[in-house]
């Protein structure tokens, strides 16, 4: 969720992400002083959907809803062995990203008012932000610091809910994956 400034996210609006809290040890200290995100309450993920529903919207029938489409999918490891970047972002690239991409159009095809990033972009690409906003030389460093911490592996289990209060996010609910 941090392709777009926290700054600028609404109280109210929800976002789907999963943690990836064995990249914490190495991204932490990058993502605390270079991605919004990490400031404003949300740990190393990558994310599903973002805006997802407003909170408003995001009631018991679509927490339910939620996890039987997302406990129909499998639970599944990711490593993290390279960086990549967008303009001015520098991000760890999940391998394989599949499991990630089918989280998502599992998510968006069941709620189509709610498209990855509002529709700005064609193509989603699954990524752990570790800084926004920065030039190349800041990114640069940091990764060259990353990759000699790679690889990271993980294991994605869940799906988490996070819910904007104006100022912070916070995890609302969790939707296990298929075992």
């Amino acid at each position: 969720m941090a392709d777009d400034s926290t700054s600028r996210c609404a109280a109210g609006q929800t976002g789907l992400v999963v943690g990836i809290p064995e990249a914490e040890p190495a991204v932490r200290a990058w993502r605390e002083r270079f991605d919004p995100s990490a400031g404003a309450g949300i740990p190393a993920h990558v994310t599903v959907l973002f805006p997802f529903l407003d909170v408003g919207r995001a009631d018991a029938r679509v927490c339910s809803a939620l996890a039987d489409a997302l406990g129909r999918q499998h639970a599944f490891d990711l490593r993290f062995e390279s960086c990549g970047r967008f303009p001015g972002v520098l991000y760890l690239a999940p391998e394989p990203d599949t499991p990630l991409r089918r989280l998502t159009d599992t998510i968006a095809d069941r709620w189509p008012e709610a498209p990855p990033y509002g529709g700005k972009y064609t193509e989603v690409v699954p990524h752990l932000t570790i800084a926004d906003g920065q030039d190349d030389a800041v990114l640069d460093e940091i990764e060259a610091d990353l990759l000699g911490r790679l690889p990271i592996t993980s294991r994605v289990s869940s799906v988490d809910l996070m819910v904007h209060d104006g100022a912070k996010w916070q995890e609302r609910a969790s939707f296990a994956l298929r075992a």
